[in-house]
């Protein structure tokens, strides 16, 4: 990624779009599609349910010590792989994917 900011743009003539003005109105095109995603996306994060459901799905982040310290870099691999041994075999838990998707979709196209 790009370490200040910024995207990689890339757009190429395809199929039978030959001239000149193809190239010009797929970049339009594409860019179009950019700012709508951008749109689409301050929109989820000013209401805030996407934060909701993170949150909730990784409340043992900040509930568990050791949780923490990844987050801040501060745990070691050894520390993770006694912890993991400690703990023993984790309890399958849904990560709620389909739940997501519908949110976003409902989003992108509702």
């Amino acid at each position: 990624g790009f370490a200040t900011g910024g995207l990689n743009f890339d757009c190429k003539v395809r199929r039978e779009s030959v001239e000149p003005e193809d190239l010009f109105l797929g970049h339009i095109g594409a860019m179009d599609c950019y700012a709508l995603g951008l749109r689409k996306a301050a929109k989820m994060k000013e209401e805030g349910v996407l934060k909701s459901m993170l949150t909730e799905r990784y409340l043992s982040w900040s509930t568990d010590p050791l949780g923490a310290k990844i987050e801040k870099g501060e745990a070691s691999l050894e520390e993770c792989v006694e912890y993991a041994k400690s703990k023993g075999e984790p309890q399958k838990i849904s990560g709620k994917q389909e739940l997501f998707e519908m949110v976003r979709n409902r989003f992108l196209y509702g």
